[in-house]
């Protein structure tokens, strides 16, 4: 692949041998690439604009590269010390938050009714289809990107650096939004009202509120993540048990009070109102792409990550219907409360003290969603900086703690800015849809994997893949505009849901598989992928034109950056930065010596653990 543009000096990165510590302020350890050396050399760069976007739209990276060449441009490795039992625990930690007890109520009352219940189920279900293409791709290249790493491999630069965007978008609003809350429920624990903690001012409305609390949360639990990986999974595993005792108590203590009387009517407002739910308690399930970053820290990556995704997803999924069932079974759907749902249930029947309890389990979900996702959320920043996206010096991991603190910090000092000053309510309908659009894009991306492999794939079934998933993606978007729209109709199925059918029967009829999973692979390819897409899609669509607004802004700004700074950066590197034994053919589909030498390497270490069998 030639380089296009003004022919500059070739970066050479500085080794990590040199004495170099790890606090690093020089321009060149944020900016080393050639387009950035001065200002000539920048505007050159942005002369070559076009066809430096031609160039990185058709550049992929393999799995050889993320497992070898990026991962040393961290200079340290992140310590593999983690197992299954740990990635369980980090799921029930990363998930099981205030959702379950906030969103619960409010879409039961307001749409759902007792039929609450199957809006979990719907729900769970699409999630479990998300977790399956995560857990193939997290055995197979098991390395900190996550999402961003997978998407590079299989469907190219460009559309990787949407999903790094909008990953480093939702790990600090997220960030943000869940410590105010925990200020907000922590005010409530010592029977004050909500805002009581916060600074009022005189600023305008929804930054009027000024919470400091929340700032020494988001620096607790991010000094936490950085000091260890393995330390934070202990403080994790204690926390976790204490949410599963006030869960327990929840159901037990909610049954014993249960009126089955009160499931009548059971679907109040329709099967609209049922996925109407759906779509939005969904969002009780997020967390769980954060495992999927601590794949390069995991010791045995073929046998424990689908234990720990596979197993703590499907585990949580029982308990949200369990406790959505309790609910609707101990008042009618029009008395529960809409803000503080089991706390008000409680009360109803004489167990006032019972709200206590409620508010420490979700304080305490609340710490350790905060504690998983600012290891997750490191980890995927670490990743998205050794492709140069953002600066490199956010890639390094440092020698002592075997964590990416450069990372960690630059999550948490924008999650702090954020958190003190701003309510969030605008810009936390973001959150839902980036989550959905970077999860179909996952799907979307193991049918690729699956189904085409440069120099194997003939260009006419590549041509048939990419019709078919257009057909897919297309006919799921129908679906879920017409739901939307025109509501109680059905014609419009007649045409949608066969052709979503036909796209993904003609894939798996007319388009031979390009690639076999290597150790795990999802089930019943291509039609669990397909409907991962259709529901993602579908849930994306119940969100309301606002939230596409917002989100088509947000993503319009990102690629501005992406024009202006990324773009260069990633050229350059894939040009000049790496040697022929790292990035030959960068772009291409994977050398298979570099694929069977990365994964022979990732194989003698799950060899040396096979002996440890969990704990």
């Amino acid at each position: 692949m030639a380089a296009v543009g003004t022919p500059q000096e070739p970066y050479a990165p500085k080794p990590a041998g040199e004495g170099r510590g790890y606090w690093r302020w020089h321009r060149d350890d944020f900016f080393p690439e050639p387009s950035f050396a001065s200002w000539g050399a920048y505007r050159s760069a942005l002369a070559a604009t076009p066809a430096r976007l031609r160039d990185r739209f058709t550049g992929r990276s393999t799995d050889a590269i993320e497992l070898g060449a990026l991962r040393r441009r961290s200079e340290n490795e992140m310590r593999r010390c983690l197992t299954w039992w740990d990635l369980t625990w980090f799921g029930f930690g990363s998930v099981i938050g205030a959702g379950i007890f906030v969103l619960t109520g409010q879409e039961a009352h307001d749409h759902a009714g007792p039929a609450i219940v199957l809006s979990y189920i719907v729900s769970g279900l699409s999630a479990m289809l998300s977790v399956f293409c995560y857990t193939e791709f997290a055995v197979e290249i098991p390395v900190a990107g996550g999402s961003f790493a997978y998407l590079r491999v299989e469907l190219g630069d460009v559309a990787a650096f949407i999903a790094a965007a909008n990953l480093i978008l939702e790990s600090i609003i997220g960030t943000a939004a869940v410590a105010r809350s925990w200020t907000s429920y922590f005010a409530s624990l010592i029977n004050k009202p909500a805002s009581a903690l916060r600074i009022q001012t005189s600023l305008k409305d929804g930054y009027n509120e000024l919470d400091p609390i929340a700032v020494v949360v988001i620096a607790v639990t991010a000094t936490m993540a950085i000091l260890s990986a393995k330390g934070t999974s202990r403080i994790n595993w204690v926390a976790s048990a204490i949410h599963v005792v006030v869960i327990a108590f929840v159901i037990v203590a909610g049954f014993i009070h249960a009126n089955p009387s009160n499931l009548t009517p059971f679907m109040p407002h329709g099967v609209p109102g049922v996925f109407q739910a759906a779509a939005i308690v969904y969002f009780a399930y997020g967390g769980f792409d954060n495992i999927a970053t601590m794949a390069e820290e995991v010791k045995n990556p073929s046998r424990d990550i689908p234990l720990g995704l596979l197993g703590s997803m499907s585990v949580i999924t029982v308990i949200y219907c369990v406790m959505a069932l309790v609910l609707s079974m101990m008042q009618p759907y029009t008395a529960i409360d809409r803000s503080a749902a089991y706390s008000v249930a409680f009360s109803s029947v004489g167990m006032h003290w019972a709200q206590y309890v409620v508010a420490l389990g979700a304080l305490k979900g609340m710490t350790t969603v905060m504690l998983v996702g600012a290891l997750g959320q490191a980890r995927y920043t670490t990743h998205i900086a050794r492709s140069h996206i953002i600066p490199p010096v956010f890639a390094l991991v440092h020698p002592r703690t075997g964590t990416p603190v450069n990372a960690n910090i630059l999550i948490a000092a924008a999650a702090c800015c954020i958190g003190f000053f701003s309510s969030l309510d605008v810009l936390s309908s973001l959150l839902s849809i980036s989550t959905l659009f970077i999860f179909m894009m996952m799907a979307t991306a193991l049918l690729v994997r699956r189904y085409y492999v440069k120099g194997v794939t003939t260009r006419t079934h590549a041509l048939r893949l990419l019709v078919f998933l257009l057909v897919i993606i297309a006919s799921s978007a129908g679906i879920a505009a017409y739901w939307g729209t025109t509501p109680g109709r059905w014609e419009g199925y007649v045409v949608l849901v066969p052709a979503w059918l036909l796209g993904t029967l003609g894939i798996q009829m007319m388009v031979p598989a390009a690639r076999a999973p290597k150790v795990w692979g999802v089930p019943l390819v291509p039609w669990l992928p397909s409907l991962s897409i259709a529901t993602n899609l579908f849930l994306m669509g119940s969100l309301g034109s606002d939230a596409f607004v917002r989100f088509g802004a947000c993503t319009a700004i990102m690629l501005i950056y992406y024009v202006l700074v990324g773009l260069h950066a990633t050229y350059d590197v894939a040009h000049d930065v790496c040697s022929e034994d790292e990035l030959k053919d960068y772009g291409d589909a994977a050398d298979d010596a570099a694929d069977e030498k990365a994964t022979a390497k990732t194989a003698d270490v799950e060899r040396a653990s096979a002996g440890d069998g969990g704990r």
